[in-house]
């Protein structure tokens, strides 16, 4: 009877690895660096695509590795051109990510986790179970995936990308640095690291460990409210990472890496919308170069918060500008089809 041999994901090795592998197989080690060039720079996703590997070599590999490549499961178009879609995982699981065209800028927004651990009361996707981190592949593969569709459907590559989807991308951190690590490599899709954006719900110690690690993509924070006890009502992992505790962080990162920050703020009706809040928001800008993003919120079926009203939005707007702070409305984009900011939940079992 035949042993049967289980599949390493061929992704998960780095090229000395894969070298030592082929070497021990009989190959010439130099092709470990034509096989990571398939996998990351051409983004091939079985080993027949690898036209200059000799057949039996391929062969060698089908035998030992799989390349648990991502796939589009479904796709739905907003009216305003955004595109969501969900992802199927090799396991079977169901991630989403998202393509928003903008008349300066082709952006992918992409998920870390399968689901989410931290609750924040706003977000759809809070409501979920976190079942697993994404790997280095999941993520990246989302990438190659929504750069093809802005390509086939606008004619235009990806200029920028958001890990805004599903999770949080510091409590998958090794995974979501390499990926962007084979995103802006030379011998992978070359993108500039100041096209990326990594947002997180705010965990002040991995803060500090992109600082250390010198990061150079841009770095957004989820405020939503520069208040403990606001905060606290909204996202319970405030409780543990106090705006205190965040600000220090947070300063650390800009000694380390002189990156200015963005801070994210959802303004939601009668809670955060205040002058006084504006106030308090302006107080926490002054530990560093920041600017500010507010995002008009979009309502999920699990939560009664609304979105707050253009004169109160511009008001607030208003305060943070006169006292220097840059400070961008955006409007939300993929409402129609639950891909706007907050919305993104898988709604069929995988």
């Amino acid at each position: 009877m035949n042993e049967v041999v289980e599949k390493k994901n061929i992704r998960n090795l780095s090229v000395e690895e894969l070298k030592k592998f082929l070497i021990a197989a009989g190959e010439p080690g130099f092709r470990a660096k034509q096989v990571s060039d398939w996998l990351w720079m051409r983004s091939a996703r079985d080993f027949d695509e690898m036209s200059n590997l000799p057949k039996a070599l391929r062969e060698k590999l089908k035998e030992q590795f799989t390349v648990n490549a991502a796939t589009v499961h479904q796709s739905q178009y907003s009216s305003d051109k955004t595109i969501k879609n969900t992802f199927r995982l090799s396991d079977g699981n169901i991630i989403e990510g998202v393509l928003i065209p903008a008349p300066d800028r082709m952006t992918a927004c992409v998920s870390s986790q399968v689901g989410c651990s931290l609750t924040c009361k706003f977000c759809a996707t809070g409501y979920m179970e976190r079942k697993r981190n994404l790997d280095t592949g999941e993520i990246y593969d989302q990438v190659v995936l929504i750069d093809k569709q802005a390509r086939e459907n606008y004619g235009i590559p990806l200029s920028n990308i958001v890990y805004m989807g599903m999770g949080e991308p510091l409590l998958n951190y090794a995974n979501v640095l390499k990926s962007v690590d084979r995103i802006t490599a030379e011998d992978g899709l070359n993108m500039s690291a100041k096209r990326i954006t990594v947002s997180t719900a705010g965990i002040a110690k991995m803060i500090k460990k992109l600082g250390d690690d010198q990061v150079k993509f841009n770095l957004a924070l989820s405020l939503h409210a520069a208040n403990d006890t606001k905060r606290n009502e909204i996202m319970p992992i405030n409780e543990q990472n106090t705006l205190k505790s965040l600000a220090e962080a947070l300063k650390y990162y800009f000694i380390k890496t002189k990156n200015p920050v963005t801070y994210e703020y959802i303004i939601f009706d009668g809670f955060n919308d205040g002058l006084q809040d504006a106030a308090e928001l302006a107080k926490f800008c002054k530990h560093l170069p920041c600017k500010v993003n507010i995002i008009e919120y979009n309502p999920i079926s699990f939560a009664s918060f609304q979105n707050a009203g253009e004169d109160k939005t511009e008001a607030f707007a208003a305060y943070l500008r006169k006292r220097g702070i840059i400070t961008n409305v955006r409007r939300s984009r993929g409402k129609d089809i639950d891909a706007a900011c907050g919305q993104l939940a898988i709604k069929e079992k995988a």
